[in-house]
Formats: structure tokens, C-alpha cells, sequence
């Protein structure tokens, strides 16, 4: 600990009180980020004590870092400090709630399995399926616009936030947007902080609208075969009238993996395509008549899987880190955006490069959006070439790639956002108007900001 830090740890604890300022190596280590470990820990209880402390930590200059459950802290680059972690775990209350206008407002460190508990007695839910599942917390959602195969239909986090408050590195609760869904005064304002990785400011409430829960759904499983098929396979789903509320293309791998543990538990030997949809019975009857035609015409049969067992499953897709990180403590996670017609031709290489490494890998490929996970299972000499070698081919091929995941020491070697865009210019003059000390996650996000 830091002279700095100690002398900090009185002075937090004027603002959030002695037990919520924590100093004792466990409390700490639990939030380390790549192998950094906080000086200390703080848990703030309200809006007021989040500005509180940040407006102290810039005064001081000391490097924070937000969070509540870890779920996402691994993805970006080392902190080049980290001081204070604000550990948001005692923010968890809903401060406004309308189930008939769609609307809610809840504090960031609520767990998203407790929230979609909460509206959900209402035939409610947000149609998100983020990476940590059931653990991860509003705003870490929301702080890295964190979506799975429900993107498809329902879009992201950035399509369903409708307001925020915001603490700033003055100590200030900065108000945008609203608790109404066609309130979109200041939204613009809060998109910037929508994938920000907490470098600008805390989110301290959001404000969502909701969704009504689907009468019914159902879930099919389509063997996909060569990648040949898995392609025209989907086009031709995208092409119907049929309209899924997600869809994935799995690797073998992948499909074994999430499937561990599950009703469905089994050595899968090719891709498959999992789909489901919502809607009525008649609705969900309709949808298996077509599709098992599709199924047909290309010669893949359709299996429809019991709803509620099959719900694990999807939960285990949405945490596809979680469920590669059970096959091996050391992974390396890519995250692949590109150009929906590119899918195919850069799983085919991703696919010849790591053969050529001896590297296995578990693909998940979120159909209609343009996603692709690459979890890298061996630790090998050749893992860092790979990943560069993957992001020329997603680059050609006019996508980008991310190091969502790796171990810490693999970050000195490896470049986990890649190049700045064209709008890295744009981003720094924000960074400094936001967070003038860079002290909120100094060096995290993509060239260092």
C-alpha cells in the first residue's frame, strides 16, 4: 500500500464509513485486475458517497477502478494504476418501478439473475443474455454493453437503457435521459458511457425498458455438418419468415461444453445450430413445421428440445467464458465482430491456423448479428502469432478482433484491443473532458486511455 493510499483510507471512510473501507489482503486480492491488486477497497452505499469518493480520488490522484462481481474486469489492458477498487455490491435497491409503463429504474450493483427475478413477477424481463449470466451486475452490463444470441431480436444494452445517473470525477450527479421510453433528452450522453469500461464516469442508476415475457418458447437444435451447411442453413432461416429470437452456430467443442452438466450432456461430433423462438403454441407449432422443412431441403433433421431444460443451455451460451473456462484455466477468449456474410470464411481459416499451431478451439457464432467467440484451449508457443495471425484474417475479411480474455502475463505480448479507429481522436477528448486526472481505469480501454 501506498503512503498515499494509507493516509486515503481515514478520509474514505469519512465519506462511506470505517466498514465499508476495507484494507485486508483478501478483500483486495478478490478484485485484483491482471495480477494488480487495489490498495484498498470501498463500498459505497449511495449516489452521493460514489461522488464522494471520486471526487477525493482525483483530488488525490488515485487510480479507481469500478466493479461488484468480477464477471468482466478481464477484459481490456492492465491498469497502469489501480489504487481504490469502488466495489458497487451495496447499490442494489430498485428506485422506481411501472410494469405497465415497461419501466424501471434500478442501482448498478444489483445482480442481473435478482433483477430478472424482481420483474419477472410481473411477466416481465430485460432480453439480455450477458456474459457472467446470473452474477453479473446492471452495471457491468451496461458499462461494456454486454449482449448474447438475444441480441438478434431484442438488440443491446444500448437499445434498451431510456436514462442514467452518472457520478463524475468532480463529484457531481450528472441526470440523462429519463424514466419514460419516449423521454430521449440527454440519451446521447448516456451512449457514450454504454461500453465506456467505467473510464468516464460511474454509472449510479439506469433506467431500462422492458419487455413482456414470451408466452411460450421452444428450442431447436439443427446439425450443422460441414460449415457449408451451417451457412445455408442460416441464410435460409434469415430468409423465411421465420423470426428467432436467437440463434447460434456452435462448434463441436463449444456445443459439448455447453451442453456439460446439462439434461443434454453429450460428446457432440459436428456443429450445430440452436434456435429458439417465442410466441403462443400455435405460434411455436407453426415455426417447427417450417423449420423442420428447412431442415429438410438441406438435409439436416430438427430436434425441438423441452423448453425449460434447454434454458440451461442458453444460459450456459450467453456465459460462453464461463463454460470454456471449465475446460482450461489458462484460455485465451477472442471476440470477433465482422460483416455477416464473413462468418463462415473466417471460422474456415480461424480453423486451418490453429490446426497448424496444434491449438483446439470452441466456436460459438451468434447468428444475424456478426459475432464470433474463439475460446483458444492450449497453452502453447504459438499462442500469441495465432491471435495476430486471426486478427489480420478477421481484418481482411473488413471486422475486427478483441482479446476478451487471457492471463495477465500474456497481455505484455499480446495486443488485446488492437489499433486505435479513426475515431480514437474523438475518444481522447472525451477521456479528457470526462476524467481530466485519468484516474477511472487508467491505460483499460483501446490506445490506452
Amino acid at each position: 500500500m501506498t503512503a498515499a493510499v494509507a493516509a486515503a483510507q481515514s478520509d474514505l471512510a469519512s465519506i462511506v464509513g470505517a466498514e465499508r473501507v476495507m484494507a485486508d489482503e483478501s478483500a483486495r486480492a478478490a478484485l485484483a485486475v491482471d495480477g494488480r491488486v487495489p490498495g484498498l477497497v470501498v463500498f459505497p452505499q449511495s449516489a452521493g458517497q460514489v461522488a464522494g469518493v471520486l471526487r477525493y480520488a482525483a483530488e488525490h490522484e488515485l487510480a479507481v477502478i469500478p466493479c461488484r462481481n468480477a464477471t468482466k474486469l478481464g477484459v481490456g489492458n492492465p491498469p497502469r494504476r489501480y489504487d481504490i477498487a469502488l466495489c458497487l455490491k451495496e447499490m442494489n435497491r430498485v428506485w422506481h418501478y411501472e410494469p405497465a409503463d415497461l419501466t424501471v429504474s434500478a442501482e448498478p450493483g444489483m445482480k442481473f439473475g435478482d433483477f430478472l427475478h424482481f420483474v419477472g413477477r410481473h411477466g416481465l424481463w430485460l432480453p439480455l443474455d450477458p456474459a457472467g449470466g446470473a452474477r453479473a451486475s446492471l452495471g457491468g452490463i451496461v458499462a461494456t454493453n454486454s449482449t448474447g444470441p438475444l441480441r438478434l431480436f431484442y438488440g443491446a444494452p444500448r437499445d434498451m437503457v431510456i436514462g442514467m445517473k452518472i457520478a463524475t470525477t468532480e463529484g457531481k450527479i450528472i441526470k440523462t435521459g429519463g424514466r419514460v421510453v419516449k423521454n430521449v433528452a440527454g440519451y446521447d450522453m448516456a451512449k457514450l458511457l454504454i461500453g465506456s469500461y467505467g473510464t468516464l464516469g460511474v454509472i449510479v442508476e439506469v433506467s431500462f425498458k422492458l419487455f413482456p415475457l414470451p408466452v411460450e418458447r421452444g428450442t431447436f437444435v439443427i446439425p450443422a455438418g460441414r460449415l457449408g451447411i451451417g451457412r445455408d442453413i442460416r441464410r435460409r432461416i434469415l430468409e423465411s419468415p421465420l423470426n428467432p429470437m436467437r440463434m447460434v452456430l456452435l462448434d463441436a467443442v463449444a456445443s459439448t461444453l455447453v451442453r456439460r452438466g446439462t439434461p443434454f450432456a453429450a460428446e457432440v461430433k459436428e456443429p450445430e445450430i440452436w434456435i429458439e423462438f417465442g410466441g403462443s403454441k400455435k405460434v411455436l407449432d407453426r415455426c417447427a413445421r417450417e423449420l423442420g422443412e428447412l431442415g429438410k431441403a438441406a438435409g439436416a433433421p430438427v430436434q425441438r428440445l423441452e423448453a425449460a431444460s434447454a434454458e440451461v443451455v442458453w444460459a450456459r451460451i450467453g456465459d460462453f467464458h464461463g463454460c470454456v473456462c471449465e475446460a482450461s484455466s489458462r484460455v485465451v477468449i477472442l471476440k470477433v465482430a465482422l460483416p455477416g456474410a464473413a462468418g463462415e470464411e473466417f471460422l474456415s481459416r480461424a480453423n486451418q491456423e490453429a490446426a497448424s499451431e496444434g491449438i483446439r478451439l470452441a466456436s460459438f457464432t451468434q447468428g444475424g448479428v456478426g459475432v464470433i467467440h474463439l475460446g483458444l484451449l492450449d497453452e502453447t508457443s504459438g499462442l500469441v502469432a495465432l491471435t495476430s495471425r486471426l486478427r489480420s484474417a478477421a481484418e481482411d475479411l473488413g471486422g475486427a478482433l478483441v482479446v476478451e480474455r487471457c492471463a495477465p502475463e500474456l497481455k505484455d505480448r499480446l495486443d488485446v484491443w488492437g489499433a486505435p479507429g479513426d475515431d480514437f481522436g474523438v475518444m481522447s477528448k472525451l477521456k479528457a473532458a470526462w476524467d481530466p486526472k485519468g484516474i477511472l481505469s487508467p491505460g483499460r480501454l483501446v490506445g490506452g486511455l
